[in-house]
C-alpha cells in the first residue's frame, strides 16, 4: 500500500519560507520530490494539503502540486498494472524529472521565490543576469551537464570584453549560476560529479573594489557652490544629507519624511536590513531641511519631492520609481562636479565613501560600525580599510626618509 501527498517540510530556509514537497511512502520508505516552490507556513492548509487562496499565487503554485501528484500516482499505478514491484525512491527519481528541470527552469523558480519573499530589487536584477545568460547560451534549456568550465569561462569573458562591464559585476553572474547550480544539486536535479564551481575548477573571488570618497576641500565646494540650476541644487542637498547622517543610501534619504525627525534627532528603519537608526541632526543638515519644510504638506509628508505620488504599498513601483529618481540626480551631480572641476566621478553612492574617506583613522572603529549600521565588524573593517592610510603612510616614510 502506498500513500501520496503534499507537505510543507518543516526546516526552513534563510528566508523563513518552506518548501512544499510531494511525500511518497511505499513499504514503510518514503521519499520526498520537491516542487521547487517554498512559501510562508502562514499560507499552507495542512487540512487540505495545499496553498491557500490568500497566497498570491496559490492557483499556480497548486497546479504544479497537483500536477506532481499526478505523475507520482501513474507512476504507481503503471507499475501495479504490469505487476512491477516499485520502490518510494524509484517512484521519486522518475517524477523528479532530471531530464525536464534544466538550469533555466530552476532559474525561474529560483526567480519567482525571491518575488513571493518581496526582494523585487535582487528578482529584478537577477531576472537580467539569467536573461543575459540564456542570450549569450542561445537556447531557452540548458541540463546542468552542459554548463561546463569552458562554457563559463567564454561567458566570462563576453562580460567583461564584448559587454565592457567590471570584474566584480562578472563576479556577480558567476555566483548566481553557482547559486542555481548548487540548489539543483540539493533537490537532486544535478550530479556533484559535474559540478564546476571549487578547486582547479572555476574559482571565485571576488575584487577588491576601488573606493573613491571626496576630500574635504571638495564636500566644502559643494556646501559653497553657487550659480546652480534649481534641479542642482536640490541634487547637492540630498547629497549632502546623506553625507551628513554617515552616508545613508539614497533609497533612504529619498523616502525620509517629516516625522523620522524628533528631538534633534534622526529616527528611521533602514529599508536594506530593518535596522532602527538614531543620529543626531548636525546644525549643517537642520540648515537644509528648513529649506524644505515649506513645501511639505503634512508631518508624513516625504522631506524630498523625488517619490511624491508613489503607491508606496506597491514594492514593484516604489523600487522603479527610486531607481529613475537616483539616476536622475546622478545626472545632475556629474553636470555639479564638472562645473566646480571637482575630477571624480560624483554619485549618490559616493557620499558613503566620502564619510569614509574623510573620518580615515579619526574615529574608532567601533564607532564607525555605529554610524555605518554595520551588523559585523568584520564588515566594517574591511569598509574602511580603504580609507585608512595614515599606518601605511608612515610605514613609508620610515623607510624612504633617510
Amino acid at each position: 500500500m502506498a500513500t501520496i501527498q503534499a507537505v510543507l517540510r518543516k526546516k526552513g530556509n534563510a528566508q523563513n519560507l518552506y518548501p512544499i514537497t510531494i511525500r511518497i511512502t511505499k513499504d514503510r520508505r518514503t521519499s520526498y520530490i520537491s516542487t521547487g516552490q517554498y512559501i510562508d507556513q502562514k499560507f499552507w492548509d495542512a487540512q487540505n494539503k495545499k496553498v491557500k487562496k490568500s497566497h498570491p499565487n496559490a492557483a499556480r503554485i497548486n497546479r504544479l502540486v497537483l500536477k506532481k501528484l499526478s505523475e507520482a500516482n501513474d507512476k504507481l499505478l503503471d507499475a501495479e498494472v504490469n505487476e512491477d514491484f516499485i520502490s518510494a525512491s524509484e517512484v521519486s527519481e522518475s517524477v523528479k524529472g532530471k531530464d525536464k528541470i534544466d538550469f533555466f527552469v530552476l532559474a525561474d523558480l529560483h526567480l519567482e521565490n525571491l518575488k513571493n519573499a518581496e526582494k523585487h530589487s535582487q528578482h529584478l536584477t537577477q531576472k537580467g543576469r539569467i536573461a543575459k545568460f540564456k542570450k549569450f547560451v542561445g537556447k531557452d534549456r540548458l541540463h546542468f551537464k552542459e554548463i561546463t568550465i569552458f562554457l563559463l569561462k567564454n561567458f566570462e569573458g563576453y562580460i567583461l570584453n564584448q559587454e565592457k562591464r567590471k570584474p566584480r559585476t562578472a563576479v556577480n553572474y558567476m555566483i548566481l549560476i553557482r547559486k542555481i547550480y548548487n540548489l539543483a544539486i540539493s533537490e537532486g536535479l544535478a550530479e556533484h560529479s559535474n559540478y564546476p564551481f571549487g578547486k582547479g575548477k572555476i574559482q571565485i573571488r571576488i575584487p577588491e573594489s576601488d573606493k573613491v570618497g571626496l576630500s574635504i576641500e571638495e564636500v566644502k565646494l559643494l556646501e559653497n557652490a553657487s550659480n546652480l540650476t534649481i534641479a542642482q541644487r536640490n541634487a547637492v542637498n540630498v547629497w549632502l544629507i546623506s553625507f551628513y547622517f554617515a552616508g545613508i543610501r539614497v533609497s533612504d534619504v529619498l523616502q525620509l519624511r517629516k516625522s523620522d525627525f524628533k528631538d534633534g534627532r534622526l529616527l528611521y528603519r533602514m529599508n536594506k536590513n530593518q535596522k532602527i537608526v538614531s543620529l543626531k541632526v548636525p546644525e549643517k543638515a537642520k540648515t537644509i531641511l528648513e529649506l524644505y519644510k515649506e513645501h511639505s504638506f503634512g508631518n508624513n509628508d516625504l522631506i524630498f519631492p523625488y517619490l511624491r505620488g508613489t503607491n508606496f504599498s506597491d514594492a514593484q513601483e516604489l523600487l522603479t520609481r527610486i531607481k529613475t529618481s537616483t539616476r536622475t540626480l546622478n545626472r545632475r551631480l556629474e553636470l555639479v562636479a564638472k562645473q566646480l572641476k571637482i575630477d571624480k566621478k560624483l554619485s549618490m553612492h559616493i557620499a558613503r565613501h566620502s564619510f569614509g574617506n574623510i573620518s580615515g583613522d579619526k574615529i574608532p572603529i567601533q564607532m564607525l560600525q555605529k554610524l555605518y549600521r554595520h551588523s559585523s565588524i568584520t564588515t566594517t573593517i574591511s569598509y574602511q580599510s580603504s580609507f585608512m592610510k595614515k599606518d601605511t603612510d608612515d610605514a613609508l616614510d620610515k623607510v624612504i626618509n633617510f
